[in-house]
C-alpha cells in the first residue's frame, strides 16, 4: 500500500499563490507518478496534473496548465503543486494520487485524503 498525505490548503484571495505539497510512504517503489485531482462543490473530480519519478507531465484543462506548475522531489517522495493567479472556480478539495505502473492519468490507485482550496473574490 502506498499513503499520501497533502499539506498546504487553505483560503487565498482571489490573483494569489498556494503551494500544495504531497507525502508518499509505504511501497512508493509501486508507483510511477504521482499526480494532483480537485472536487469543486457539486462537481465531478478533475484532473489536475500528473507526474512521473522521470519527470514526464501531463495537465488537465488549458487553464490550470496556465497558471500551474507540478514537481516533484524524488529523494523526498514529494510532489508539488504550485498554484497562481489563483481564482474563485479554483476552490475545491485537492486530492494527491499516485498511480501503479500502466495506470493511465485519470485513474489513479491510490488517493490521499484531499486539502481545502479556497479563494475568495
Amino acid at each position: 500500500q502506498v499513503q499520501l498525505v497533502e499539506y498546504g490548503g487553505g483560503l487565498v484571495q482571489a490573483g494569489g499563490s498556494l503551494r500544495l505539497s504531497c507525502v508518499a510512504s509505504g511501497r512508493t517503489s509501486s508507483t510511477y507518478a504521482m499526480g494532483w485531482f480537485r472536487q469543486a462543490p457539486g462537481k465531478e473530480r478533475e484532473f489536475v496534473a500528473r507526474i512521473t519519478w522521470s519527470g514526464r507531465i501531463t495537465y488537465g484543462a488549458a487553464s490550470v496548465k496556465e497558471r500551474f506548475t507540478i514537481s516533484r522531489d524524488n529523494a523526498k517522495n514529494t510532489v508539488y503543486l504550485q498554484m497562481n493567479s489563483l481564482k474563485p472556480e479554483d476552490t475545491a478539495v485537492y486530492y494527491c494520487a499516485a498511480y501503479g505502473y500502466g495506470s493511465s492519468w485519470s485513474k489513479a490507485d491510490y488517493w490521499g485524503k484531499g486539502t481545502l482550496v479556497t479563494v475568495s473574490s
